[in-house]
């Protein structure tokens, strides 16, 4: 069976374009509704972390270590650290914890 890949290629760039340009044309005016202006505010943030939470207890050697992180990369967030702060903590963490737990 022969494949064309660009019966492929032209699927996937009508759909992309469909997702991006229904919208423009059925959506005129500025939403009014505050229930969903507060959803579409909120998206990017949950999209991110459903993306990013699975990764933390798959990335590492073991789920607790990546738990530890988590958890103190929270608490260092909560009052105030910058995200790079943040990443290089949670980062060494792992470091330490994977050291300790496995080695």
């Amino acid at each position: 069976m022969q494949h064309n890949i660009y019966i492929y290629l032209l699927l996937m760039s009508a759909v992309t374009l469909a997702i991006r340009i229904v919208p423009l044309t059925l959506i005129r005016g500025q939403i009014k509704n505050t229930f969903l202006r507060s959803f579409l505010f909120y998206v990017p943030y949950v999209t991110l972390a459903v993306m990013t939470f699975p990764a933390i207890t798959q990335a590492t050697q073991t789920p607790v270590s990546g738990a530890l992180a988590l958890v103190f990369g929270i608490a260092l967030a909560w009052f105030g650290a910058s995200l790079f702060k943040v990443a290089s903590a949670c980062c060494l963490v792992v470091f330490l914890s994977e050291l300790f737990l496995i080695g």
